[in-house]
């Protein structure tokens, strides 16, 4: 009787245990209404606010595209600009909105190499580094063709944060403390220096008036206004080469979104001016010529091919994107099925293969072109299935560094992300790239691609990341992860990552990646590199109209907020 006794309790125990238990600590939050994810808990909430008055996925995607300019000042931004995919779940639409940052129309070759023989960062900091900022006209644009929510009280939410006061999180704190170019000018050293205090509030008097004017004036206030005024007086001043009438000519563009099939999966991204989405595109079609699934997520072999599909994906977006409006971009050869399959027969598996080879590629022409990691991304669905991805920067944290006085808006450094050494020919390195070569009014080529992933024409994952030039593989490992090793979105987010361009003759890792892979990795050749944490992912998927959002633990402060 007691063996019978003690046989009972042990099933019920084994029974609870299997119940409580988990496969993995990263857990998803879940439901099945509306779902917000983003790099901070303020927008986030902002974003779930608006979708509790009855707005929809676009209306949350303005107010925390607006809301992220306070909450997240290195990164979310007015003074940028960036990608926004839509999906509309009644019409199955799909569309790519293009609001990136534009050189100014006395933006030329000549100027900047001049320039720059006079300080190699005058594409990164202060007045001249700074390209015509999209994420008004962006915002703006998205609201026009689906919005539902006037665009003032989806901007009234930031003014009331702004009011309060944005607590300045360790996070915060320790960003502008380390901001590499705001000490640099005056306005921002006034606006996020002065009395900045761990615990402290952050309060930005001159942005509430700039989002007041947004609010009454609509994008005209922005672009044709009193905030254009004050950017063209303060670029005149400065030697910047904005001017009001590039700010009256910014104009919006809409695309069809790229995409490839991948084991039966609809895979869409970003076309050019991003060559994010080639990547990330070019590097599944590589890899779906192997056998991923019978290997391991986090096994050397995995890694292996990964970063060999990543040369080959890194080298095409350098040689051949651009903003199509200024040029081709052979998406045929890019996205063939067919070279990637003969690319991946030349991969060996327990090999690395070199990077390219040029004459002509010094290291100061190696080292001119710099992508920061400083970027964010947010991903939202709404009740009825409708779902936005956005990702959106400033360039570098904090971007140029600038804050236009009385305006409170935070400018952008995109200028650094055009080819200056494009007279180069023989050169591979993408400062030398003749698609990406600056030009007056021409939008520079990005990494950022937002990320979205059907079924048989259901969603079923959003993602996207910040990252620089470690966007596309981030993102990549993702969809990798959640497709062929069949991990849940939390697990999928966090497995260590790697990085391989193809400029680079060594293979970044994180550094949970095991010493016995990375010995392995080392026996094919690989040259490793520790790395800094790999990007921020926010992602939601989608299972049996359950949604569940991740924010990525990489960066502290992101939120999964939900309809309750």
């Amino acid at each position: 009787m007691f063996r019978l006794f003690l046989l009972l309790i042990s099933n019920l125990v084994f029974s609870q245990s299997s119940l409580i238990d988990y496969p993995h600590p990263y857990h998803s939050t879940y439901t099945e209404s509306g779902i917000v994810v983003s790099q901070n808990y303020l927008s986030s909430d902002i974003g779930i606010e608006v979708l509790n008055k009855g707005g929809n996925a676009v209306d949350a995607a303005i107010a925390v595209g607006f809301s992220l300019t306070a909450t997240l000042p290195r990164a979310g931004n007015i003074g940028g600009g960036g990608f926004m995919q839509v999906f509309i779940e009644e019409d199955k639409t799909l569309l790519m909105i293009d609001f990136r940052s534009m050189a100014p129309k006395l933006a030329t070759r000549e100027f900047y190499q001049e320039a720059k023989e006079k300080d190699d960062d005058v594409t990164r900091k202060g007045y001249k580094a700074i390209a015509v900022p999209g994420t008004v006209a962006g915002l703006f644009k998205a609201h026009e063709l689906y919005g539902t929510i006037p665009v003032k009280d989806l901007i009234q939410p930031t003014i009331d944060l702004l009011e309060q006061g944005v607590p300045i999180t360790q996070d915060l704190y320790l960003a502008i403390n380390k901001g590499r170019y705001i000490q640099n000018d005056p306005e921002s050293n006034k606006i996020f220096k002065k009395n900045l205090s761990l615990g402290g509030k952050l309060k930005i008097e001159d942005l509430i008036k700039t989002l007041k004017i947004i609010q009454a004036d609509g994008r005209d206030g922005f672009y044709k206004g009193k905030i254009a005024d004050l950017i063209n007086k303060h670029m005149i001043a400065n030697d910047g080469l904005i001017r009001k009438e590039d700010l009256v000519a910014y104009e919006v563009n809409l695309y069809p979104p790229i995409k490839t099939n991948y084991r039966g999966k609809q895979i869409y991204a970003m076309g050019a001016p991003s060559g994010g989405g080639i990547v990330v595109l070019t590097a599944l079609n590589v890899l779906e010529c192997f056998q991923l699934s019978q290997l391991a997520p986090n096994s050397a072999r995995t890694y292996h091919l990964i970063a060999e599909a990543m040369k080959f994906a890194h080298h095409n977006r350098s040689k051949y994107v651009g903003d199509p409006s200024f040029s081709d971009i052979p998406y045929d050869m890019l996205l063939s099925k067919k070279l990637a399959c003969k690319k991946a027969k030349e991969i060996n598996l327990t090999e690395v293969s070199s990077p390219k080879k040029t004459a002509r590629t010094g290291n100061k022409i190696n080292n001119s072109y710099k992508e920061s990691k400083d970027t964010t991304h947010y991903s939202i669905v709404d009740k009825e299935g409708n779902a936005v991805s956005v990702t959106y920067t400033l360039g570098y944290s904090f971007g140029s560094g600038v804050t236009i006085p009385g305006t409170g808006i935070l400018t952008n450094n995109q200028m650094n992300n055009f080819a200056h050494n494009y007279e180069i020919t023989d050169s591979y390195y993408r400062s030398s790239s003749p698609a990406n070569k600056l030009e007056p009014l021409k939008r520079p080529m990005s990494t950022m691609t937002p990320v979205m992933v059907f079924d048989k024409g259901k969603l079923e994952l959003i993602t996207g990341s910040p990252g620089g030039s470690q966007i596309p593989g981030v993102i990549l490992q993702v969809l990798i992860n959640n497709i062929e090793f069949n991990l849940d979105v939390g697990a999928a987010s966090m497995v260590p990552r790697i990085h391989q361009d193809s400029q680079s003759l060594s293979l970044e890792y994180e550094k949970f990646i095991s010493e016995d892979t990375l010995r392995i990795l080392e026996s094919f050749g690989h040259k490793l590199e520790l790395s800094d944490t790999m990007g921020s992912t926010q992602s939601i998927e989608i299972i049996d109209g359950i949604r569940y959002g991740y924010a990525d633990l990489r960066r502290p402060n992101a939120k999964v907020s939900v309809q309750q």
